[in-house]
């Protein structure tokens, strides 16, 4: 036998930055952030939107065609609306518009394709980009607290299929992440709330300091206050980022703390056809965890009651009539466990918490217990 080995390292850089108002007439910010990034001019542009930030917005695409009639870049199209939500990974059709698109208008691996969106959108697009000519630059925008804190500011990207979360998908740097604080403003309250949930999870997992800022900032969080907003967003992406660097960022291991109260969260989604946000599941996945790991005996009573108290504080529910029908949670959510451990790779790995901040992993869970903790969740909801 004879035997060549190849060992090569990849040096990966992007940079996040955080900005408000990046579309504001007159400013020029739009402008400066492109020369952080060093775009150079002549620089061809295609950019997706995500139809509901567009219709929030409603200034934002006259702003971003004036931007380009002004500057010397390219823009190779008047930015396409993409339905955003759920609904825009659920069917490969968004993915082939995107591919369409950049063989219609040959986006080249030195074009850029600027996404603008919530974090389904981002996926898509993210996905389209990094298959097409094996990897356009791409450059996200994320438009609502959940993408902006954590799936946006991430290498990964993906779409449903099958029926399975994320079952099509890949990892692939953006060339940039401008996370704009304006777009929040025109947020629902239950977006804004949703994306809140994954700062508790990587605070949870990470920074004991970190959910005390949380508990603290609750009522402030609830108003919306922009201080208390932006260094949610910020600290949450920066332990997002974090984590990425310094553990497995492509995931080649079973271990993936950053899906605490995931497992869970994905067969519920799915079970209630995406009516419950993603953030809310989540919140509904990390009490079950929880009280799951009070029940072992991992984790004290106290830990597990602040845990579903800062969740409550937040103003999210701990419980959803979906698992009611103890058949579909034993077919749906708990068989979930084995889909589950077939995306991590083969070995079921769940993160459990010890205490705030510390967490311990498991390869197994007991279903007994774990429909235990769901009675739970419902009489303290």
């Amino acid at each position: 036998m004879e035997l060549i080995k190849q060992n090569f390292a990849v040096n990966y850089t992007y940079p996040v930055l955080f900005i408000n108002s990046l579309f504001e007439p007159g400013k020029n910010k739009f402008l400066k952030i492109f020369e952080e990034l060093a775009i150079a001019d002549g620089a061809r542009f295609l950019i997706v939107v995500d139809s509901n930030v567009a219709k929030a917005q409603p200034a934002l695409i006259p702003s971003i065609e004036l931007f380009f009639r002004l500057h010397p870049f390219n823009l190779l199209a008047s930015p396409v609306l993409i339905d955003g939500g759920e609904v825009c990974k659920n069917s490969l059709s968004y993915t082939e518009s995107i591919w369409q698109l950049i063989n219609k208008y040959g986006v080249d691996r030195h074009a850029y394709l600027m996404a603008i969106g919530g974090g389904a959108l981002l996926d898509v697009a993210g996905f389209a980009a990094s298959v097409a000519h094996r990897g356009i630059r791409h450059i996200r925008v994320p438009t609502t607290v959940l993408s902006q804190n954590d799936s946006g500011v991430g290498v990964k990207n993906g779409i449903n299929y099958f029926g399975k979360k994320n079952f099509l998908g890949c990892f692939a740097t953006p060339f940039a992440v401008i996370n704009d604080s304006a777009f929040l403003n025109t947020l629902s309250n239950r977006d804004f709330r949703s994306g809140i949930a994954e700062a508790i999870k990587v605070a949870l997992i990470k920074d004991a300091d970190f959910f005390n800022y949380l508990e603290t900032n609750a009522e402030a969080l609830n108003k919306r206050q922009p201080a208390a907003t932006m260094y949610m967003i910020k600290r949450c992406a920066e332990l997002h980022l974090q984590h990425i660097a310094s553990a497995d960022p492509f995931e080649q291991g079973n271990s993936r703390p950053l899906d605490y109260g995931h497992w869970s969260a994905h067969k519920l989604e799915q079970l209630s056809n995406f009516n419950v946000l993603h953030g809310e599941a989540v919140a509904i996945g990390m009490c079950l965890d929880a009280v799951y790991a009070f029940k072992m005996g991992i984790l004290s009573s106290a830990d597990m009651h602040r845990i579903i108290n800062l969740v409550k504080q937040l103003g999210f529910k701990i419980y959803n009539k979906h698992l009611d029908d103890k058949d579909a949670v034993q077919n749906e959510v708990l068989n979930g466990l084995d889909e589950f451990r077939e995306h991590l790779g083969g070995q079921l790995t769940i993160m459990l918490l010890t205490t705030i901040g510390i967490g311990t992993e498991v390869n197994c869970m007991d279903n007994s217990v774990l429909m235990e903790s769901i009675t739970y969740l419902k009489q303290a909801n």
